[in-house]
């Protein structure tokens, strides 16, 4: 397996175009062309789908990864000699939108001082993310699945806790005699895989769901809650001071759901990957309710909503 070879290969599947990987790579789409169907020869398999943009087989994941692996190894080693390019690897980690605009910010902080990577966030769903470690996409993920995936390490961070609010006339609006009327009350939800407010409304015996408004977006999602168009489950992490002056209300007193996320990340002998490692424990350690991980079986948002 050429290492030219495979370098083509992660080039082909992060550009999604041959002619975008042969800007990258600095040689022809020919070039591109002619090193994919080499090393889809020397393994006897096809590995790119060639669509728009270009995917990999199940046979392509398996060398993206190892390919990827290469080339963090590759990298580290030739900083430790001293010889080869100067330009910063590249760090691909997956994480959900309600980690990312709450607990992972110091990630962040964390990452501008490190010159020798480029850090590359996905923001995929829970039950995505691990495909993404499979598929060699992300070095690492914030998941709540617990389950290992081949090749990987797994550690529990802690719980991120999920509270059901609205704003105070909201709730007037529908309640009755102090009760909350859920099957009328307008809902959000932040996409298709967010079913975190359908499992409450289930467990109130609410047949259909009431009018659903769609937020895709952490922030907005507050937002569309604190401007009355609906309820909504919100980490408690981003409730900074809506419930203590009042612009938010929760629904139900005591009224949450915890849900356990944990780190995974290759087995791989790897400073950067060691780096981020650690940067991630650690700002989970500053932020995330302690917990053992059976607590925690419903959704998280944006992708962690909903455990695998």
């Amino acid at each position: 397996m050429n290492l030219e070879h495979l370098k083509a290969l992660v080039a082909v599947i992060d550009e999604g175009t041959f002619e975008a990987a042969a800007d990258l790579l600095r040689i022809t789409p020919s070039a591109v062309s002619q090193r994919i169907k080499a090393l889809e020869t020397s393994v006897g398999r096809v590995l790119v789908r060639r669509r728009l943009p270009c995917t990999a087989t199940d046979a392509g994941a398996l060398l993206l990864r190892m390919a990827r692996q290469v080339q963090v190894l590759e990298a580290e080693t030739s900083a430790a000699l001293g010889v080869g390019s100067s330009s910063r690897a590249h760090l691909p980690v997956a994480v959900n939108a309600d980690s990312l605009a709450t607990w992972f910010i110091p990630v962040l902080h964390r990452a501008a001082g490190w010159e020798d990577s480029a850090l590359d966030l996905h923001v995929e769903d829970q039950g995505y993310s691990s495909q993404l470690l499979r598929d060699g996409a992300v070095m690492g993920a914030v998941t709540s699945d617990p389950v290992p995936v081949s090749g990987c390490r797994v550690e529990l961070l802690g719980s991120m806790r999920y509270i059901p609010v609205a704003t105070p006339g909201l709730r007037r609006r529908f309640s009755t005699s102090g009760s909350v009327d859920w099957a009328a009350m307008p809902v959000l939800k932040f996409n298709l895989k967010d079913t975190l407010q359908q499992q409450l409304l289930a467990a109130k015996s609410v047949p259909q769901l009431p009018p659903t408004h769609t937020v895709p977006s952490s922030q907005g999602f507050l937002a569309a809650v604190k401007a009355g168009l609906g309820w909504g489950m919100v980490p408690q992490l981003q409730l900074t001071g809506e419930l203590a002056d009042g612009a938010l209300v929760p629904l139900e007193e005591d009224a949450h759901q915890d849900v356990a996320l944990y780190w995974q990340a290759w087995a791989l002998d790897s400073d950067r990957l060691t780096r981020i490692g650690a940067a991630v424990r650690r700002a989970a350690g500053d932020q995330l309710r302690a917990g053992d991980g059976r607590e925690a079986t419903g959704p998280s948002r944006a992708g962690y909503r909903r455990r695998k």
